[in-house]
């Protein structure tokens, strides 16, 4: 009977809010899309030739802090259902201007983590249709995630369910393939058996020291950018104080098992030192099973590892712009909904500066040097709206001690685990500093936050 009216209740909303029509199952894959990055796929070979095998706690300690972060964010988008996301969060804790950065800061996250995604879509869509146009397969990709988005947010929950099945499923495959080679000790590269303790025979677990583990944190953390994904799904959640909690416990399990398990097994099968940084040893692996068809099967689950975070990141971006122009930090028709109560002029806007983005990319010839360049720009922003999310939670501590007291979610070791993330998240900062092509990122990025600030000022004096 309460279900019920709960579905009437639902059902009778307006279109000008925007409905829960979220359900747990949607909500634990869009967190398990959001935990599993592209950079796992796509990055790993790179990260195992920089750290070794000593990769594996550099992916446990970030996935270690991030959790921290993601219970900071949910008790506090529990404490006030009012709060669509962590912009919402933020302006009410911090003052408008941190709802302005972080809202803002968070749409361009999303936008240059798109430009990148579909950039890797049309790439990989290359594989199969040597001769179609790049620019029509990037445009046909745009226009598909449209169409997903804007019919209604169930659709892009399901599509969003099916594309976290086919990495879960890839992912599983790899470490259970992985483990049978390495039981077996299956002849892997230049005369190497498969064997766990390919783990420790190359020089040990830290063969390149600690420069070569503080090498690798400058890459993995580009794999958890989207981990805070659930966060933007709060409003249109149903049932948010069960579901959301349930999605951001299961974060280390999710850790352990998609990126531990995974790289243990790819560094079982294939020595560390083996393994070649520009190549995905994902197709390495099933390559050595003798399956045929293994490129084929691999590109199309990074197609849709890829294809997954550009879909989640319209949807994002979106929404972001629609809890903006409730802040009045956006233009108001951005709060425009659908029938269907989807926010389709922030999704239009956002589509449109991911088509600008990709003829940028391809107006500059050499595609990796800006691909590398955008995803650190993306990652260094991310670890700015973590950080924010990190002060509202101490400013909320300070300012509601209440709702605190009577939260049913309370972040484990609460203040001082803030302060030990910020801590780690300027320590990887300094590490980015180290190396010349995230240097780059490093230096430009600042010039993001002078022209928000430049927004703000004139915010303020239209007001005035």
């Amino acid at each position: 009977m309460v279900e019920q009216s709960t579905e009437n209740l639902l059902a009778e909303q307006s279109p000008e809010k925007l409905q829960r029509n979220l359900h747990n199952r949607h909500i634990q894959l869009i967190a398990i899309g959001g935990a599993i990055g592209t950079g796992l796929f796509m990055g790993s070979g790179k990260t195992i030739s920089l750290a070794g095998p000593s990769i594996i706690f550099v992916y446990l300690i970030i996935g270690f802090m991030l959790f921290f972060v993601m219970r900071a964010m949910g008790e506090l988008l529990l404490s006030n259902l009012e709060y669509k996301s962590f912009s919402d969060f933020a302006a009410d804790l911090l003052g408008p201007w941190a709802g302005y950065f972080t809202g803002w800061t968070y749409w361009f996250c999303w936008i240059v983590t798109g430009i990148a995604d579909v950039v890797a879509i049309s790439a990989y869509f290359q594989f199969w249709f040597p001769d179609f146009s790049i620019w029509m397969s990037a445009l046909l990709c745009v226009g598909v995630f449209v169409t997903l988005n804007i019919a209604t947010v169930r659709l892009f929950g399901e599509m969003e369910f099916w594309f976290a099945i086919i990495k879960i499923v890839a992912i599983v495959a790899l470490i259970v393939v992985g483990f049978v080679l390495a039981a077996l000790h299956y002849p892997s590269h230049a005369g190497d058996t498969a064997a766990l303790s390919n783990l420790w025979r190359h020089g040990g677990l830290f063969p390149k020291g600690l420069s070569g583990f503080f090498a690798g944190f400058q890459i993995a953390v580009f794999a958890f950018v989207g981990i805070e994904l659930v966060g933007t799904t709060a409003a249109e959640t149903r049932d948010p104080h069960k579901v959301l909690p349930r999605a951001i416990n299961a974060i280390p399990l999710r850790v352990i098992m998609f990126y531990v398990l995974a790289l243990i097994a790819i560094m079982a099968v294939t020595p560390w030192d083996s393994i070649a940084p520009d190549h995905s040893p994902f197709v390495s692996m099933f390559m050595l099973t003798g399956l045929p068809a293994a490129a084929g099967v691999v590109n199309f689950v990074v197609l849709t590892s890829a294809a997954s975070s550009a879909n989640s990141g319209m949807f994002s971006t979106s929404r972001m712009l629609y809890g903006l122009a409730e802040q009045g930090s956006a233009h108001r028709r951005f709060a425009h909904l659908s029938r269907r109560a989807v926010p389709t002029n922030g999704l239009m806007f956002s589509c449109l500066c991911l088509l600008a983005g990709v003829a940028l990319i391809y107006l500059i010839p050499n595609v990796m040097t800006v691909f590398t360049l955008v995803t650190t720009v993306s990652a260094i922003l991310f670890m700015f709206i973590w950080t924010i999310i990190l002060c509202s939670y101490l400013a909320y501590r300070r300012k509601y001690p209440e709702r605190h007291r009577q939260s049913r979610f309370k972040m484990p070791l609460g203040k001082g685990m803030c302060w030990v993330c910020m801590a780690f998240f300027v320590f990887v900062l300094i590490l980015l500093a180290l190396q010349e092509d995230t240097r780059e990122a490093l230096l430009v990025t600042p010039l993001w936050f002078i022209i928000l600030a430049a927004g703000w000022g004139l915010r303020g004096k239209k007001a005035a």
